[in-house]
């Protein structure tokens, strides 16, 4: 089982990094557009464009890797404190109240929408160079499919969590070095060495 939801957390992040490069894309659109605007008097019609459309798009496929990955913010002044049944049943309830609802009236609306929008070859009504906006619009319905597939994964490790009364593995990236020698310490506190931070002070 833990096999699947790697698998299905390497997809969300093969995803949000091919996605990623649009940080790349909007750098590149919004320094050429302050070149051309302070040093040579010509500004461009398409900057803005390019960088809300490549923001956007970001944002959007960027959800199910950061999901993947437990990287949400999240109000944890009670939730870290709480075991990891405790956490794993409110992320469950959490799950099914709020999150599935939200990603499948996405998907349900987000369709036809862009199909719409592909329909006509939507373009930009508020830019000078008429930049196509429906390659963008289609990206909603499929941010919501990757989330409603990583929200699976999240749902099965939730079980797993109350069964178990542990988190199973989960795909890291880079992490903060705060908190990579906190979890060395806590490690270590574990194996029988230092005691916690916590129980130091």
């Amino acid at each position: 089982m833990e096999r699947i939801l790697l698998t299905i957390d390497r997809l969300s992040a093969g995803v949000g990094k091919a996605f990623a490069w649009c940080i790349l894309i909007l750098t590149l659109g919004v320094t050429y557009e302050v070149v051309m605007r302070k040093l040579f008097r010509a500004p461009t019609d398409w900057a803005f464009d390019i960088s809300y459309i490549m923001y956007g798009a970001l944002f959007m496929m960027a959800g199910a890797y950061t999901l993947s990955r437990n990287g949400h913010v999240r109000g944890d002044m009670f939730y870290r404190l709480m075991p990891p049944r405790g956490q794993a049943a409110l992320d469950l309830s959490l799950y099914l109240l709020f999150f599935f609802p939200s990603c499948i009236t996405l998907l349900y609306f987000g369709i036809p929408y862009a199909q719409q929008s592909w329909s006509y070859k939507e373009v930009s009504i508020f830019s000078p160079a008429g930049v196509p906006i429906y390659p963008s619009k289609a990206l909603i319905p499929l941010a919501a499919a990757f989330l409603i597939i990583q929200g699976i994964a999240e749902i099965i490790r939730c079980v797993i969590t109350m069964r178990d009364n542990r988190w199973p593995q989960r795909l890291h990236d880079v992490e903060e070095m705060e908190t990579a020698i906190l979890n060395e310490q806590q490690d270590r506190a574990r194996a029988g060495g230092d005691a916690p931070p916590e129980a130091a002070r």
